[in-house]
């Protein structure tokens, strides 16, 4: 039986160099990968620099940087020797950036050349260093100009223990005020067993990373897992565009993926569904479910091919998944799964792999964490979903009384998601609890419920439900594009004839909406949004913006 490291970065990299050293690690697509031995030299490196940079145990250092392997590099060589990583996300203004550099009291910042513009002018009362990422060239110093030695080994010996604290996320989320999530090396690797136990991952595997490294289901699951198992990773090393990712996917063939729900339901609304009901007789049949599983088969394939024809994990989370995309998924047999957790929960509560699909259930709670309904009346069916486990965080950084109010003194994390679990203890999202409308005649309304149905409708971006002096009204994106494509043969003939088409899908759109919801969810007002929503790193929508 296979014997699992101390729960410490160092420990788990220490025992893949050990069986997996010639193996290949991180790469840039396109270039030759570095094996774990070689980033463990690097790692090395990395560390020794970081003492001529003054670096200590404790010490906070940021990583503000597109995906790329000295990413990971950097990760680590701070991890290792015990100071503590606060990875940035690439889209922070600089006023945010500031912001958080001053909060965390952080000393050195690593920044991708895309990136450095943003840190023009930036001082704090603890910022020493701003260093290059791409070759640990240091661009700006106000001590001594250290300079970084490839060759070079550290002097300290560092223990690091598994309560120690490895990094302060701080994510915008939906509710506004960015908050610095404090999680432990224990926090991290217990979760990347978890992901293992729930996806087995083999030194042979390839992952792709598309979503930012600084969010942490992309850090935990496409960092820290695949290092823990040896097997490889990939980066873009720009916006995953699809103009650099689908030639990406031929090249790499992935085994494994992490992703968004946006992206694959883009991919459905944008290239699936079109294919199948732009043609009446084809749309007809469309609607007769044995026929309309075969033809989903068969894009299933086509979309296998896309992806490389290699995967067996097609990870979803962050957000919840379009039960319409979702029935497609499964119907297609696409390898896709789904996962449920918090940046609290670093992040991981609950999940299956794709040999155990669910539909619109995030599965059952990973071995080793508990998870519960806290209903408030013995009437109600949902009830706000709590979590414990070795995985919840150690706490918002320099906020106690904020920590005391979603960590309980027994070790309880409230989600504030609202759920429920099925008789075989899979468990089903409702959403949000400060999401939840609450009608004048005390009915519960759930807006992503409503969003659901919208967003299923032609021409249909994406979607926001608000409640506006007593009104149900949804804030609807459409898609100009498509609509002119669609309707160009009128061009000629009127001039404002989007706007119109808008307005007509706009009152056809809300007739759809309330003829499949239940009469305290229906919509009073559609309004267009002209412009996509303001989102998170998941792309989940910040809906503290718009209500």
């Amino acid at each position: 039986m296979e014997e699992t490291p101390r729960l410490t970065f160092p420990a788990f990299f220490a025992a893949t160099v050990s069986r997996f050293g010639h193996r290949d690690a991180l790469s840039l697509v396109g270039q030759k990968p570095v094996t774990y031995q070689e980033a463990h030299d690097q790692i090395l490196a990395t560390m020794a620099f970081l003492e001529k940079l003054g670096i200590q145990p404790g010490d906070k250092v940021a990583i503000l940087s597109t995906n790329q392997p000295n990413w990971g590099i950097t990760y680590y060589a701070v991890t290792f020797m015990g100071a503590v990583v606060v990875p940035l996300l690439p889209e922070f203004l600089p006023i945010e950036i500031l912001a958080l550099l001053e909060h965390s009291e952080t000393r050195v910042v690593f920044a991708s050349e895309g990136l450095l513009p943003k840190l023009v002018g930036i001082t704090t009362d603890f910022l020493v260093e701003v260093v290059k990422i791409e070759n640990f060239s240091v661009i700006r110093s106000y001590e001594d100009w250290p300079l970084y030695d490839p060759k070079a080994k550290p002097t300290g010996q560092y223990e690091v223990e598994e309560d120690a604290m490895a990094a302060i996320i701080y994510t915008s989320g939906t509710t506004g005020t960015p908050k610095g999530v404090m999680l432990s090396h224990k926090n991290i690797c217990f979760t990347a067993i978890k992901g293992h136990e729930i996806q087995p991952i083999k030194e042979t595997d390839r992952f792709l990373s598309i979503l930012p490294l600084s969010h942490t289901y992309e850090n935990t699951l496409g960092l820290i897992l695949p290092m823990f198992r040896g097997a490889c990773v990939y980066y873009l090393g720009k916006p995953p565009t699809p103009a650099l990712l689908l030639p990406a996917l031929l090249a790499v063939k992935p085994t494994t993926m992490l992703t968004v729900p946006m992206i694959i339901e883009k991919i459905f609304r944008s290239k699936v569904l079109p294919a199948f009901t732009e043609k009446k007789v084809l749309n007809l049949l469309y609607k007769f479910p044995p026929i309309r599983k075969v033809l989903h088969r068969v894009a299933g394939k086509k979309l296998m091919e896309t992806f490389g024809g290699e995967l067996v994990f097609f990870g979803v989370g962050g957000a919840k998944l379009n039960k319409t995309v979702e029935r497609f998924l499964i119907e297609a047999r696409f390898p896709y799964a789904v996962g449920y957790g918090l940046t609290e929960c670093a992040p991981l509560l609950a999940g299956f792999n794709p040999h155990n699909a669910r539909l619109q259930s995030t599965g059952p709670a990973c071995i080793g964490v508990e998870l519960k309904i806290v209903k408030a009346d013995d009437r109600s069916i949902l009830g706000e979903i709590w979590a414990k486990g070795p995985n919840i965080m150690k706490g918002y950084y320099k906020e106690p009384k904020m920590t005391s109010e979603i960590i309980t003194p027994d070790g309880w994390l409230k989600t504030g998601d609202l759920g429920t679990f099925d008789s075989k203890k899979n468990l089903y999202i409702k959403g949000r609890v400060k999401s939840m409308i609450v009608r004048s005649n005390g009915e519960n309304v759930y807006p992503e419920d409503i969003e659901s149905v919208i967003n299923n409708f032609r021409h249909v971006v994406e979607s926001l439900v608000i409640e506006k002096k007593g009104k149900l009204v949804a804030l609807v994106h459409f898609n100009h594009e498509e609509i002119e494509l669609r309707y160009q043969y009128l061009k000629n003939e009127v001039s404002n004839y989007v706007d119109e088409k808008t307005e007509e899908l706009r009152q056809e759109l809300q007739d759809y909406v309330n003829s499949r919801v239940n009469k305290f969810s229906q919509v009073q007002l559609i309004v267009a949004q002209p412009d996509p929503f303001q989102k998170t790193a998941t792309q989940k929508i910040k809906r503290f913006m718009y209500t």
